[in-house]
């Protein structure tokens, strides 16, 4: 499920750090169920958008869970606000709306995915450095069947690649991966990922169909619930 937040601004806007944002909902879901998520020592489930301008020139934020409650606790806490702080912003809520997606063969991004190549040396994986697109399919894969079992507690195990078409996102230097800067607690630090045009499973057979799904709202890779590897399905 997911929740698309509209906002108002007069003075401005300065896109906050992600991790300003992750506090944001954190905060908003004191008072729910989900109010220690932030605490549990687990995976969260949960994953943001980017901050993107629609026509009218409001701020939007997508945000996208597998647990519908998740989703729904929040838009109640937000329903009963007018505005709310993120980073350095006061925004006026102009729309909460909570929706479904239909499942699509095809995705593109709407934040870099993130992959670690050596954790225990906290080396994030590089497409122009590494240069090994194999590495990236299967380690999203596999970090995406472990998210399943601990969601559902019950495994899954794809055959074959997660996906059969895959077209990055290149940026105007010439380059695919990303440098996000997070800060946390004062400190700041690089966050590398990859944007994607397109990511695509073509003729997902039923038995998978829920496995795609989730991964569609759980989001892809790792570092999801700081705001990385939000999935929009596409058309194709």
């Amino acid at each position: 499920m997911r929740l698309k937040l509209t906002f108002e601004t007069e003075n401005g806007f300065s896109r906050p750090n992600k991790h300003a944002v992750q506090g944001f909902i954190y905060n908003m879901l004191k008072g729910t169920p989900y109010g220690e998520r932030h605490d549990e020592p687990r995976f969260k489930f949960f994953t943001f958008s980017d901050f993107f301008t629609d026509r009218e020139g409001r701020i939007n934020l997508l945000i996208s869970s597998p647990d519908a409650d998740f989703i729904r606790a929040l838009a109640e806490k937000l329903n009963e606000r007018e505005t709310v702080h993120i980073g350095k912003n006061e925004l006026k809520i102009a729309e909460v709306k909570r929706f479904r997606l239909p499942l699509r063969e095809a995705f593109q991004t709407g934040s870099p995915v993130v992959l670690y190549k050596n954790a225990l040396r906290n080396e994030y994986f590089k497409l122009h450095a590494h240069r090994d697109l194999r590495f990236f399919l299967e380690r999203l894969k596999e970090n995406a069947e472990k998210k399943y079992l601990a969601f559902y507690g019950e495994e899954f195990h794809l055959e074959g690649p997660l996906f059969d078409r895959v077209i990055p996102k290149l940026r105007r230097n010439g380059k695919l991966d990303v440098y996000v800067k997070v800060v946390k607690n004062g400190r700041p630090f690089p966050v590398i990922g990859s944007n994607w045009e397109l990511l695509e499973r073509t003729r997902i057979p039923r038995g998978e169909r829920r496995f795609y799904r989730f991964i569609m709202d759980a989001g892809l890779g790792e570092k999801n619930s700081l705001g990385f590897g939000f999935l929009n399905p596409i058309r194709r």
